[in-house]
C-alpha cells in the first residue's frame, strides 16, 4: 500500500480525553478517530490490525471444530425475559422499541439468542455436541466509556457457545476452548495468563478469564509465587493468617473519638494497631439492608458480597439508612444493636480476634473491647475482602503476588442454566428428554488491538508483534534530490508485494524527520530506508524493537526480510 493513496493521518498531539497508551497512540497514529462518545470509527490502518486478529480467531476456532453463524444484533425482549436477564442484566442493556411499541435489545452477548436457535434445531443426542461462534459487534451501556476501544459502548467481539449431552461433555468443551485461547493469543505474539474469575452477569458454576499481562492494565491479578493459583482479584481466595490472640475479652466500653472517621485516625487516636479495629460496612441490596465486617486494614470485595448474599443489585447505603440501623452518622457504625438489617456478615479475617474497636454507634463514638458472640453475632462467616499482596496461597500457602492485566477472554461453564429457562432440549439414546449443557467462550477482538498496544509501545510509539501488525515493513525513501533512492524504493516495493510480504511505502513528499517519527509511531516491525547508501546499493533496515539499524545489500533483501518474518514468528514477536 502506498501511504498517498490510503487515509492515514498522524497526529502530533495527543488527544485531551485519552486517559491510557492505547488510546492516546491508536488515535495519534491514525487507527481511530472519534464518532461519540464510547464509538470509533476504525480508519484503514487500525481496521487492517482488526482484520489480523479475526483471521488469527477464526482459524483457530475452525480447528477446534466450532462452527461459525451470525446472530442478529437486534433481540426480542421476549428472549431475555425467559431468563430473567431483561430485569436482571442492569443497566448496560441497550432497551429500544420498534414502531409497534415492541421492546428489543442491542446485543451484549447472545446467550439467549444461541439458546433459542439450538432449541429449534437441534431434536436428538446424535446432533450433539456442537460449538456455534460468530464475529460480531456488541453494544454495552456503559455509564463512563474511557480507554478508547478498551470500554467503549460498541465493540468487535468473537462469543462462542457449546452444547453437551452431559457434564464430562461440557467439561471437554470447556477445556478445549481453554487450550484453544492459549494458541490464539499466542499466536497474537501476546504475553498473558489464564485466571480464575467471577461469572457475572454471565452467570455459570465456573470461569476462567485471559489476561494480557500491562502496568497498565485496569484489572488485578493475584498469583502464586510458587504453584499456578491465579485469579482475579475480584474471585481471589487470598488466606490470612489467624492473629491468634492469646488475651482475656476485655469490658465493651463507649469511648469518645470526636472528628475521628477513617480507621487510621481512630487507630492513631486509641494508640492501636488497625487490625485491631472492626469497620461496618452497609449495604442496600435489592431492598434489603445488609452489614459487613471487616478488619480495619482491608477493604470490602463487592463482587463477594453480592455472590454471598445472591443480589442482584449492589450498593453502599446512604447516610439516611446509616443512621436508621445505626442510630449514628457516616463514620461511627458499629455491628451491634443494629435495626433492619437482613444479615450481619463477618469476614474470616477476624476469626479468633479478640478485643476489637468499632463505631459506636453513636456520634464521635468508638467502642472498644468489641468481642464475637458476646456484642454481636454475626450471620455468615466468609471471605468477603479484596485479596492482597501477601496474602496466603489457598492451593499451596505460599504468599500471592499482585499484577495488572487486561482482559481479553473468558471462558465460562453454564451447565443449564439458559437451557432449563429457555426448555433447550434433546432426546437421548433411551428417548427421554434431556437439557443441553452449555459453554460459552468471548474474546474481545478490538480489545486485543488495544492490549496489544499497551503491552507493546515505547516513548516513540506502538511496536507491534508481527503478527498484529497492520503491515510487516514500511519502506522510507528518504534522499528526495537522489532520484535512485526513490527508484530503489519503487523497485523493492513491487518485489516485496510479488513475494507476498505487506508492504507499506511512504512515497508522501515529506522531510525524512517527519517520515521516521511517522515510524515509530504506528509501529511497522521492520523499516527499509533508503538513503545515501543507494549509491553503495545497500539499504538501511531496523527492526522496530531494536535500537541499531544495519546497512544490508540491495540484492537478496526481499529473501532477508520473509527471513527475518519468520523468525519474528516463531519467537512469538
Amino acid at each position: 500500500m502506498r501511504w498517498s493513496k490510503t487515509l492515514l493521518e498522524t497526529l502530533k498531539e495527543t488527544p485531551a480525553e485519552a486517559e491510557i497508551v492505547s488510546h492516546q497512540l491508536m488515535v495519534r497514529a491514525g487507527l481511530i478517530r472519534k464518532l461519540a462518545a464510547g464509538l470509533y470509527n476504525y480508519l484503514p490502518l487500525g481496521f487492517r490490525v482488526i482484520r489480523k486478529i479475526e483471521q488469527i480467531v477464526r482459524e483457530e476456532m475452525d480447528a477446534a471444530g466450532a462452527v461459525e453463524v451470525q446472530m442478529p444484533i437486534l433481540s426480542p425482549a421476549e428472549l431475555w425475559q425467559e431468563t430473567g436477564r431483561w430485569s436482571k442484566y442492569g443497566a448496560e442493556l441497550f432497551r429500544v422499541k420498534d414502531r409497534h411499541e415492541r421492546d428489543f435489545a442491542l446485543g451484549p452477548t447472545h446467550e439467549e439468542i444461541i439458546t433459542d436457535m439450538v432449541r429449534k434445531s437441534v431434536r436428538s443426542y446424535r446432533q450433539l455436541p456442537i460449538n456455534l461462534y460468530q464475529m460480531h459487534t456488541k453494544f454495552r451501556d456503559e455509564i463512563r466509556p474511557r480507554f478508547g476501544v478498551m470500554r467503549a459502548r460498541e465493540f468487535i467481539m468473537k462469543d462462542a457457545y457449546s452444547f453437551d449431552r452431559d457434564d464430562k461433555g461440557a467439561e471437554d468443551a470447556y477445556k478445549k476452548m481453554f487450550e484453544t485461547y492459549q494458541s490464539i493469543f499466542k499466536r497474537c505474539g501476546l504475553r498473558f495468563k489464564a485466571v480464575e474469575a467471577d461469572s457475572g452477569a454471565i452467570g455459570g458454576s465456573f470461569s476462567s478469564e485471559f489476561m494480557v499481562l500491562a502496568d497498565t492494565g485496569e484489572e488485578a491479578i493475584a498469583s502464586c509465587t510458587k504453584c499456578s493459583y491465579a485469579a482475579n482479584v475480584e474471585k481471589a481466595q487470598g488466606r490470612i493468617a489467624s492473629p491468634n490472640i492469646q488475651e482475656a475479652p476485655q469490658e465493651k466500653k463507649l469511648v469518645a473519638t470526636p472528628g475521628k472517621h477513617t480507621v487510621e485516625e481512630v487507630a492513631e487516636f486509641l494508640q492501636v494497631p488497625i487490625t485491631r479495629l472492626a469497620k461496618t460496612m452497609l449495604y442496600f441490596a435489592d431492598g434489603k439492608l445488609y452489614a459487613v465486617v471487616i478488619r480495619g486494614d482491608r477493604e470490602v470485595n463487592e463482587i463477594k458480597l453480592k455472590n454471598a448474599i445472591a443480589a442482584t443489585e449492589l450498593v453502599l447505603a446512604n447516610p439516611e439508612q446509616i443512621k436508621q440501623a445505626t442510630g449514628a452518622p457516616v463514620g461511627f457504625a458499629g455491628p451491634f444493636d443494629l435495626k433492619g438489617i437482613e444479615k450481619v456478615l463477618l469476614d474470616d479475617s477476624l476469626e479468633g480476634a479478640v478485643n476489637l474497636v468499632s463505631g459506636g454507634n453513636q456520634a464521635d463514638t468508638h467502642a472498644t473491647g468489641v468481642n464475637l458472640g458476646r456484642d454481636f453475632t454475626p450471620t455468615e462467616v466468609c471471605d468477603l475482602r479484596v485479596a492482597q499482596a501477601g496474602d496466603l496461597c489457598p492451593s499451596c500457602g505460599e504468599p500471592l503476588t499482585i499484577e495488572r492485566g487486561i482482559e481479553v477472554g473468558h471462558v465460562f461453564k453454564l451447565g443449564l442454566k439458559y437451557s432449563q429457562a429457555m426448555k433447550a432440549t434433546f432426546l437421548d439414546e433411551a428417548g427421554k428428554e434431556q437439557y443441553c449443557v452449555m459453554g460459552c467462550y468471548g474474546i474481545g477482538v478490538s480489545r486485543i488491538a488495544a492490549a496489544a498496544i499497551e503491552q507493546n509501545h515505547d516513548e516513540f510509539g506502538i511496536c507491534w508483534p508481527l503478527p498484529l501488525a497492520p503491515y510487516q515493513v514500511v519502506l522510507l525513501p528518504v534522499a528526495p534530490k537522489d532520484p535512485k533512492a526513490r527508484e530503489m524504493a519503487e523497485a523493492v516495493y513491487a518485489e516485496l508485494q510479488a513475494a507476498g510480504v505487506e508492504a507499506l511505502l511512504d512515497d508522501r513528499d515529506e522531510r525524512a524527520g517527519i517520515k521516521f517519527k511517522d515510524a515509530d509511531l504506528i509501529g511497522i516491525p521492520l523499516r527499509l530506508t533508503f538513503g545515501k547508501s543507494v549509491a553503495e546499493n545497500k539499504i538501511e533496515l531496523k527492526r522496530r524493537d531494536q535500537k541499531e539499524a544495519e546497512l544490508v545489500p540491495r540484492l537478496g533483501i526481499v529473501a532477508r526480510i520473509k527471513m527475518l518474518c519468520a523468525d519474528m514468528l516463531s519467537a512469538g514477536a
